[in-house]
């Protein structure tokens, strides 16, 4: 497959709403890091989601008192977020302008969607998203643990995606000099998931 992004991309949009439904719920993981990050980003604080999906990540922090904008790459998910009352863009973090009229964001959020990034684009991205970040403001990034990169025709997605995966020194350092400070790494077993993840967290230098 000549462009693994725009493949990855048409097959979300294939499975928009099943992707959705099968998601629709979050795992105890996922809470967990949810209400973290809402904690230390503070109730009012402003959200820059890359990869809202379905959108279930998005209620989660606005129940939490954040507000949240809500962008994904992927047409059929922004069709799906705006049926659902909600603005949302279209946006690719890599190219497209990611600044608010509103000033600078409290913080970012990006679960499991950087994880189709090409491995050489990450710091560019996480330069991009530091750059529109306040002072202090909060990144979470989560991404699949392993070696090398690949396709998958798992869960309810059935056209292939093409997956980026990262050891924690190699995402630690992917992250490193790009405007983010006290970085740090976790590993989540994804609930019972048989593939392990890796939680990034940083503060904007």
């Amino acid at each position: 497959m000549s462009d693994p992004v725009a493949a990855t991309v048409r097959a979300y949009d294939l499975h928009a709403v099943a992707y959705a439904e099968l998601t629709a719920a979050p795992s105890a993981s996922v809470r967990a890091a949810v209400e973290r990050f809402a904690a230390g980003v503070g109730a009012g604080g402003r959200v820059l989601e890359v990869g809202s999906g379905g959108g279930r990540d998005a209620a989660l922090m606005e129940d939490l008192g954040l507000r949240v904008r809500r962008t994904d790459v992927t047409p059929g998910f922004v069709a799906l977020l705006r049926e659902q009352g909600h603005a949302a863009d279209l946006l690719d973090p890599l190219v497209d302008d990611l600044p608010s009229p509103e000033g600078p964001y409290d913080g970012v959020w990006a679960n499991a969607s950087l994880l189709h990034v090409a491995r050489a684009d990450l710091p560019a991205v996480q330069t991009r998203l530091a750059a529109v970040t306040r002072q202090g403001g909060l990144l979470h990034v989560s991404v699949k643990e392993g070696v090398g990169e690949g396709w998958s025709t798992h869960g309810a997605v059935r056209a292939p995606r093409h997956f980026t995966y990262w050891q924690a020194d190699t995402v630690r350092g992917a992250v490193t000099g790009t405007g983010w400070n006290d970085i740090e790494v976790a590993r989540s077993d994804g609930d019972g998931n048989t593939q392990a993840w890796l939680e990034v967290t940083a503060v904007r230098g």
